[in-house]
C-alpha cells in the first residue's frame, strides 16, 4: 500500500475506537434515562395512590384493591377519567413519551434520551468517517472480512435507528441499540483484527455492492426488531400481571411505562420484519446469481448458502404464522427472535468456524 493508503488506514482505526466510545457513553445516556424515570415513576405512583376500600363514581360498587382500580382506569390510555379516578402523575409520564403510534409526544422532559440520541449521531458521524477511511484505504467497498462486516453492520444499525427516530419516539430502545453497535465495535476490534488488505478473486465483483449490502441493511433491521421483540415480551408479561393485579416486581418495573403497550410493539415490529425479510429475499436470490457468476451453479448446499435460507425460512414462518395463523402475542416474538439468533449464528460461527467457498472472514 502506498504511504497515504497507510495513513488512511490508522485513521480509520482511530474514528473506529473514538466511535466505540461515543456509543457508550450514548449507552449510559440512554440507560440513565430509564434509571432516572423508574425512579421518577415509583415516587409519583407512591404520591398518587387512591385510599383502599375507596368508593367507585357511578360504578355502585366497592374496590377492594385500590392498585387494580387505578390501573383499570389508566392502564387503556384514553387520557380521561378513568372508573372514577384521576389519571396519576405517573400515567401522564408514560404519555408523554409515545402513544401506541410511537409518536412523539409534547410536553415531556427527558433530557437524558434527548443527550443519547443527539450523542449516539454524534457517534455515527465519527464511525462513517472511519468506514470511509477504510474503504479510501482499500480502495474498494469496506465489507470484506469480519472485521469489515462488523464495523459496516454496527454502523447501519446505528443509521437505520436514527432514520426510525424522524417518524417514530423509539428512544426506549436506544439501550439496546447502542448497546449492540458497541458489542458489534468490540467484537470487531478484539475479536476480528484484520489489516486493510485485497479482496480475493471470488469477491472482486459489482455483486459485492449488491449482495452484501442489501444483506447487512437487512440486518440491521432485524437488530431493530430483535430489540423490540425483547421489549415486547417483557410488556406482555408486565401487562399480565397489572391485569391480575399481582404485587410482582414485573408489575413495578417503572421504566416499562416509557415503553408502548405489547400490541404496538408487535405491530411495527411486524411491518418493519416485512421490509427486512423482502430484503433478505432479494439476498438470497442475488446471492445465487453471484454464485452462478463466480462458480458456474446457483446452488451448491455450502454452509453459508444453507443458513442463509434457514434465516430466510424461520422469516417466512414468523410472516406466515403471524398473518395467517393468528401467532399474536408472544409466540411471534419467540419467532422474530430465534430469526435473528439465526442471523447471529450465520454472521459469526458459519464465518469463523466452517470451511467453504464463503469463507472470507479474514482471520
Amino acid at each position: 500500500m502506498s504511504e497515504v493508503n497507510i495513513e488512511l488506514a490508522r485513521w480509520s482505526e482511530l474514528f473506529m475506537y473514538l466511535a466505540a466510545i461515543t456509543y457508550m457513553v450514548a449507552f449510559v445516556a440512554f440507560a440513565w434515562d430509564v434509571a432516572a424515570h423508574s425512579r421518577t415513576t415509583k415516587r409519583l405512583e407512591a404520591a398518587t395512590a387512591p385510599e383502599p376500600e375507596k368508593e367507585l363514581v357511578g360504578a355502585g360498587a366497592r374496590v377492594k384493591n385500590a392498585r387494580s382500580a387505578r390501573i383499570a382506569g389508566t392502564e387503556q390510555g384514553t387520557g380521561e377519567r378513568g372508573m372514577g379516578y384521576k389519571k396519576s402523575a405517573a400515567v401522564k409520564i408514560a404519555g408523554h413519551v409515545a402513544d401506541s403510534e410511537m409518536r412523539y409526544g409534547t410536553g415531556e422532559r427527558r433530557p437524558a434520551a434527548r443527550a443519547g440520541v443527539v450523542i449516539l449521531a454524534l457517534g455515527c458521524l465519527i464511525h462513517l468517517a472511519g468506514v470511509l477511511s477504510r474503504a479510501f484505504a482499500a480502495n474498494r467497498v469496506p465489507w470484506g472480512n469480519m472485521y469489515e462486516f462488523c464495523t459496516t453492520g454496527a454502523l447501519l444499525v446505528v443509521v437505520v435507528y436514527l432514520g426510525f427516530l424522524i417518524f417514530r419516539d423509539l428512544r426506549f430502545v436506544g439501550t439496546l441499540v447502542s448497546g449492540l453497535a458497541l458489542t458489534m465495535m468490540t467484537a470487531a476490534t478484539i475479536a476480528y483484527p484484520t489489516p486493510v488488505g485485497q479482496l480475493v478473486p471470488a469477491l472482486q465483483s459489482y455483486w459485492l455492492v449488491i449482495h452484501v449490502s442489501i444483506a447487512v441493511l437487512a440486518s440491521a433491521i432485524f437488530t431493530i426488531t430483535f430489540a423490540m421483540a425483547i421489549l415486547q415480551l417483557v410488556q406482555t408479561s408486565r401487562e399480565r400481571h397489572i391485569i391480575e393485579g399481582a404485587d410482582s416486581s414485573l408489575a413495578r418495573l417503572g421504566f416499562m411505562r416509557l415503553i408502548p403497550s405489547s400490541t404496538a410493539l408487535e405491530n411495527f415490529s411486524f411491518r418493519l420484519n416485512t421490509v427486512g425479510f423482502a430484503m433478505w429475499t432479494f439476498t438470497l436470490g442475488a446471492g445465487a446469481i453471484w454464485a452462478e457468476k463466480a462458480w458456474g451453479r446457483y446452488w451448491g448446499w455450502d454452509t453459508k448458502e444453507v443458513w442463509t435460507f434457514i434465516i430466510w425460512v424461520v422469516y417466512a414462518a414468523y410472516l406466515h404464522a403471524r398473518a395467517t395463523r393468528g401467532w399474536s402475542g408472544p409466540p411471534s416474538a419467540w419467532l422474530s427472535i430465534a430469526g435473528y439468533l439465526c442471523i447471529i449464528f450465520n454472521f459469526t460461527v458459519v464465518n469463523v468456524y466452517f470451511s467453504g467457498l464463503h469463507s472470507y472472514s479474514g482471520l
